[in-house]
């Protein structure tokens, strides 16, 4: 068991994942580690101590583990964003471009109601892809974002620029630079 009280520390890389000259920042390591997991928990909500927060919108996958602790902390509704084709209800689409292609994600029609405020969180931050998606979903529902919240941002991809961009807010708890 690792003691730091950077979550950074908790954090392993693997060189050329899942390409040659991609350095992976894994943070599996970190939700291993009972420390280290509640720490990244602790740090992700401190920001919003006192806001107004309805629910959580997790990004598929690792934001359902990070926003499921957070709304369990905040005592709020979590909500998944999922790949195309996962969710069983009637759901609205978003597309978005990925570094080779483009994919889709989907949000229950009913799971965000017109003036909720919302805290959108995932994993890591890079190109914000995926975090522009879902941002667009929760807007279309007429959720407000309140926020998006990561471990990670990637700063040399562009994403907290994007974000920020669109007028968006963005909270990240460490950052690493290159790929």
């Amino acid at each position: 068991m690792r003691k730091s009280s950077d979550v950074k520390d908790y954090i392993r890389t693997i060189v050329d994942f899942p390409h040659e000259g991609i350095l992976f920042r894994d943070v599996t390591t970190l939700f291993a580690d009972p420390r280290g997991f509640r720490m990244a928990i602790d740090q992700m909500l401190h920001p919003y101590a006192g806001e107004r927060i309805d629910k959580v919108v997790g990004l598929e996958a690792r934001g359902f583990i990070l926003g499921g602790a957070i709304a369990h902390q905040l005592s709020v509704g979590f909500v998944p964003i999922r790949k195309k084709g996962k969710l069983p209800g009637t759901t609205i689409s978003q597309d978005y471009k990925l570094e080779y292609g483009e994919a889709i994600v989907e949000v229950h029609d009913d799971a965000i109601q017109a003036g909720e405020k919302i805290l959108l969180v995932d994993d890591l931050l890079a190109t914000g892809g995926t975090a522009e998606a879902g941002i667009k979903l929760v807007e279309r529902l007429g959720g407000e974002i309140l926020s998006c919240a990561f471990i990670v941002d990637l700063p040399d991809l562009g994403g907290r620029k994007k974000l920020e961009g669109l007028g968006m807010d963005v909270q990240a708890l460490c950052a690493f630079d290159g790929l």
